[in-house]
C-alpha cells in the first residue's frame, strides 16, 4: 500500500514539474489579426518566361486585375488597394507604386522574377498575390 502511495505522489510531483517547465503561464498571448484575400490578379507582361533580354536594364510590366495600386504607405488595409515589390533572384529591387519599372545594372546570365501584390502596410495578402517568370540577361 506504501508503495502505491509514493508511486501516486511521484506522479503528481512529476506532472507539477513538467507544466512548470513547460513555459505556459495559463494566459493567453494575443494573435495577430487575419490577413485578409485579396481579389486581385497579377500577371507578368514582360519578361515572359523564357525571353532573352540583350543589355543590363531588364524592362518590367505588369497587369494587374481586380485591384488598384495606392501611393499612400498605411495600417489600413483595403484588400484591393496596394503597391507591387518586385524581385529578381530573391533579392527585393523595387517597390512600385506603378505597373512598369526599369531595372538596371542586372548581371548577364538566367534569372528569376517575381512581382507581388502585397498590401499598403508592406506585407503579403493570403494567399498571396504572386507571379513569376524566368528570363536571361545576354551582354
Amino acid at each position: 500500500m506504501r508503495v502505491a502511495r509514493a508511486s501516486g505522489l511521484t506522479a503528481i510531483v512529476l506532472s507539477f514539474t513538467l507544466v512548470a517547465c513547460s513555459g505556459s503561464t495559463g494566459s493567453t498571448t494575443p494573435t495577430a489579426p487575419a490577413r485578409p484575400r485579396s481579389p486581385a490578379k497579377l500577371t507578368i507582361v514582360s519578361p515572359k518566361n523564357g525571353q532573352v533580354i540583350h543589355g543590363s536594364t531588364v524592362p518590367i510590366r505588369v497587369r494587374l486585375q481586380n485591384a488598384r495600386i495606392v501611393p499612400a504607405t498605411t495600417a489600413d488595409i483595403v484588400p484591393d488597394e496596394g503597391h507591387l515589390h518586385v524581385y529578381i533572384d530573391d533579392q527585393l529591387v523595387s517597390m512600385n507604386f506603378g505597373l512598369t519599372d526599369d531595372v538596371s545594372d542586372v548581371a548577364p546570365g538566367l534569372h528569376v522574377l517575381k512581382v507581388e501584390f502585397v498590401a499598403s502596410d508592406h506585407l503579403p495578402f493570403n494567399p498571396r498575390v504572386i507571379v513569376q517568370e524566368a528570363f536571361e540577361v545576354r551582354a
